[in-house]
């Protein structure tokens, strides 16, 4: 893998956000190719299965953390073994054909190809290789690994620069919208990308939309989603949560505001009962659906109702008789542009 091939294209215009340095997103106002480390290029083992590749484009970007240790040895050949490491772990524990994300970006800058074929369909522009991702999200998302843990840190400039390079060339091959740059748990119960780097994505849409030539600057630039909520939260979210759990027939969720071990259990029990992919106490992008699609249905219970109020408290509004998910997530207090319904078609 060639270091200079590698960081052709390096970091320019800088400026800082929080106390970090991110790109202005003015330096280049074009779509540029990332340097691309291929499968070959940095030691891939061969997939266990010929990649599933499906003749649609993208529609959206989904970012993750490989919730590493954010290392400080930022060289290829430290990128390579991530990679190296990566689909070992997808192939040989998760039992996975191949690498799960389409690409993987170390806190070096490294940008390498995961799953095989995603840089040539990339480029192509027509079709994409299956993912193993994020369920659901698998063909039509385009899954970014981001090395490193920002549930609390704040991903490097190297790394940032990469990011919003590699965004911007998939947004124009595959002509997705950067509204549609999302989280990983947007569509499940999990931290994933962590706190502060899902909390920049407002930042990295406006900056590779600047990268196309368009803005989607503030407000525009922010999505309706669901809050994560995990042990130890308190506030009106908890207590909402807590009453639609209640609603929907588990009623170990005392109504408290505290998301306490019984509201933990609450969570599991509702994730066993649906089916939920991952059962694990986080409410996230997975779950919050499900219940508030059950609270809608039952408009007329005491909890549901109970459930408005506090919202309502917290965030006057109107509400319809019946809420609908966008409604439960104004008033959740995440309302923004909405998601486009898009998931992977049926198999």
């Amino acid at each position: 893998m060639s270091r200079r091939t590698l960081l052709a294209g390096g970091v320019t215009g800088l400026f800082t956000v929080g106390g970090m340095a991110l790109g202005a997103g003015t330096a280049r106002a074009t779509a540029e190719r990332p340097p691309f480390a291929g499968c070959a290029e940095w030691g891939a083992r061969p997939p266990a299965a010929p990649p599933t590749v499906h003749r649609r484009r993208a529609v959206r970007i989904l970012v993750h953390h490989t919730a590493t240790p954010n290392t400080a040895d930022h060289s290829p050949e430290a990128a390579a073994g991530l990679a190296r490491s990566i689909q070992a772990f997808h192939m040989d524990r998760r039992g996975w054909t191949d690498t799960g994300q389409h690409f993987t970006i170390s806190r070096g800058g490294w940008v390498m190809e995961g799953r095989h074929r995603s840089v040539e369909l990339l480029d192509g522009g027509t079709s994409v290789v299956e993912g193993s991702h994020c369920t659901g999200q698998n063909v039509v998302a385009i899954g970014i690994e981001n090395e490193g843990t920002y549930t609390d840190t704040d991903p490097p400039p190297l790394l940032w620069e990469r990011l919003r390079q590699t965004c911007a060339y998939i947004c124009a091959r595959y002509r997705i919208n950067p509204i549609e740059i999302v989280g990983h748990r947007d569509f499940k119960n999990t931290a994933c990308p962590g706190d502060r780097l899902y909390g920049l994505l407002p930042i990295l849409r406006d900056e590779v939309a600047g990268l196309l030539g368009r803005r989607v600057e503030g407000a525009h630039a922010a999505r309706a989603t669901w809050p994560l909520l995990r042990g130890g939260d308190t506030g009106p979210e908890v207590l909402a949560a807590q009453h639609l759990l209640r609603a929907a027939g588990i009623a170990e969720a005392a109504p408290t505001g505290v998301f306490d071990p019984a509201t933990d259990r609450a969570v599991r029990a509702f994730q066993t009962g649906t089916g939920a992919e991952e059962v694990n106490g986080l409410l996230g992008g997975e779950s919050w659906p499900v219940l508030a699609t059950t609270a809608t249905r039952r408009a007329g219970d005491p909890d549901v109702r109970a459930a408005v109020r506090v919202l309502v408290e917290a965030r006057p509004g109107p509400v319809p008789a019946q809420p609908d998910l966008p409604t439960w997530q104004r008033l959740l207090g995440t309302g923004g542009a909405p998601m486009a319904p898009v998931a992977d078609p049926p198999r």
